[in-house]
């Protein structure tokens, strides 16, 4: 009976919405919710909601870590880490954070540029000489139908600053239309990871570009190259430079380009699609990894994650190591779009929304279907993760998640339920 008890006590424990580890657990210190203006009982409606889903078969788990004024009010993890394993999901539970990676390797490029090593205007040929013959696709349509592709030059380099805002031309290929152009990058096998960086990069500078640089936001792989940059720039490989600047002062020790067999145990699994049946292959990270792809390569957790955006939300600072300047993050996180190059049927930050430096970043109240405040910031990845940054509420959240087919109603779901719980 008494053992009976325990149990429970603990299962009940899980579903708690403040902190359920330990404070030495912790990625940043705990308070209760409504010494910094929210309220435990609408955070409560997070637990809830995530918890129907989950047993609704939506997705199989959750890892969330809410922040206000630099303290967690919300943490849970719920449902299954791998739900075909019977492994349920844990605080630690490791994540494919795919795009996420994305902002991590931008502010890795932006500390290069305080150093005096890097420049935004700099053109991606000074680093990766096969770009000064970059060209531009053009598709013509014959008058029997036939369709062929030409390229010309490119009007202007290619710089920095186009690659960490998705303005270089460089495209994924499987988004939107089928071009010629994309038919092109799909035949590379870009998606192997057996490439090395440096061969990935060159091969991408042979490949014609969708758009004239600069004219064009088109998500694509801008950020493998600027891992490339980084790589040369610094002498290291770009795992070597991230953990030196970025995940080894932050203690962002679970965070890496592929994952260490100890921690295997800690992977979070997708599972079957329940409107379909079938089961996206998502990249596998157990095994030593030669591509350290800048775009969509790393993988996390949710408290790792949490401590690089409130790092950010402070300014480029914290626990008293500094990682970037004021300025420069606030630059980082203004737009860097002007409305032509924005208006594309695919542009991804939606509505409300420019694009900075690896992050999108809201101009507006209004336009979204999402709340959310004037300067906030965010990004996502494909496997189902998502984080934002609220400076003006002080807030951070971090969403880990390994659900790739309903990852866009999940993340509206938490935004709603995350600024109804703000009281004050």
């Amino acid at each position: 009976m008494i053992i009976k008890k325990i149990t429970v006590y603990f299962l009940l424990l899980a579903f708690a919405v403040c902190s359920m580890h330990l404070s030495h657990a912790n990625p940043l210190p705990t308070v209760e919710p409504e010494s910094v203006g929210m309220s435990s009982e609408r955070l409560n409606r997070i637990t809830q909601t995530f918890q129907r889903h989950i047993d609704a078969k939506s997705l199989p788990g959750v890892v969330i870590r809410i922040a206000r004024e630099g303290k967690i009010v919300y943490s849970s993890a719920l449902g299954w880490q791998d739900i075909d394993s019977g492994i349920p999901m844990a605080h630690d539970s490791i994540f494919r954070i795919y795009s996420m990676t994305k902002p991590i390797v931008s502010v890795a490029a932006m500390a290069l540029v305080e150093a005096g090593f890097l420049s935004l205007s700099d053109p991606v040929s000074k680093y990766i000489p096969l770009f000064q013959d970059a060209r531009v696709g053009i598709e013509t349509i014959s008058s029997d139908g036939v369709n062929s592709l030409q390229t010309t030059k490119a009007r202007k380099p290619i710089t920095i600053q186009d690659l960490m805002r998705h303005t270089s031309g460089l495209t994924y290929g499987r988004f939107g239309k089928r071009t010629l152009v994309k038919e092109k990058y799909l035949a590379e096998n870009l998606s192997s990871l057996d490439w090395t960086l440096e061969a990935y990069a060159n091969t991408l500078a042979t490949l014609p570009l969708t758009n004239e640089p600069g004219t064009t936001w088109e998500y694509g792989r801008s950020t493998d190259v600027l891992g490339r940059v980084v790589e040369i720039v610094s002498g290291m490989s770009l795992d070597q430079y991230l953990n030196k600047t970025i995940f080894s002062p932050l203690r962002m020790h679970d965070t890496s380009f592929g994952v260490p067999k100890v921690k295997h145990g800690r992977i979070a699994e997708n599972m079957e699609d329940i409107k379909t049946g079938k089961k996206i292959n998502l990249i596998n990270v157990k095994g030593p990894m030669t591509l350290f792809a800048g775009g969509h390569g790393l993988s996390s957790t949710a408290d790792d994650y949490i401590r690089f955006c409130q790092m950010m939300l402070n300014g480029g600072e914290l626990d008293g190591i500094r990682i970037l300047s004021p300025t420069t993050v606030s630059f980082m996180s203004a737009n860097h779009l002007n409305k032509k190059i924005s208006n594309g049927s695919l542009y991804l930050p939606g509505p409300g929304y420019g694009f900075g430096l690896g992050f999108a970043t809201r101009l507006e109240e209004g336009q979204s279907v999402w709340p959310g405040s004037t300067g906030e910031y965010f990004w996502a990845g494909y496997g189902g993760t998502y984080f934002w940054i609220d400076p003006r509420e002080s807030l951070t959240v971090s969403f880990m998640s390994q659900d790739p087919y309903r990852r866009n109603e999940h993340r509206v779901l938490l935004r709603n339920l995350v600024y109804q719980s703000i009281i004050k």
